[in-house]
């Protein structure tokens, strides 16, 4: 079973594979930040400090609300990210929160294909 180690309350969690992020702080109290849990007003980002690679993939939402450079940098939302079989750690900061939430969503281009 994997660990999520919350770095800003300095908490251990031995969750299930493929748990959310932000389901798993709230059941066992981990501290991270959250309002709606929808992936829309962005309380709950987080950086990744350590196992990205144990991260599921990119939603359509983080993308939308984070965009490629948050992203690049590390950046998830808790509300949208699953652990799925090793061990992270995360961490949040308070200035980040606050630009992540005036952060207006990004409109994402889907490809058209037209059928001849």
């Amino acid at each position: 079973m994997p660990n999520i180690h919350f770095k800003n309350s300095n908490k251990r969690l031995e969750v299930p594979d493929n748990s959310n992020i932000l389901r798993m702080s709230l059941r066992y109290d981990g501290e991270l930040p959250n309002r709606c849990g929808g992936g829309i007003c962005g309380t709950c980002v987080f950086k990744v400090e350590e196992g990205s690679e144990y991260l599921d993939k990119v939603k359509v939402q983080e993308r939308r609300k984070l965009g490629e450079e948050w992203l690049g940098n590390g950046y998830r939302l808790g509300c949208q990210t699953f652990v799925t079989n090793g061990d992270i750690t995360i961490s949040w900061d308070e200035e980040i929160t606050k630009q992540v939430i005036k952060k207006k969503p990004e409109k994402i281009q889907k490809e058209v294909s037209s059928v001849k």
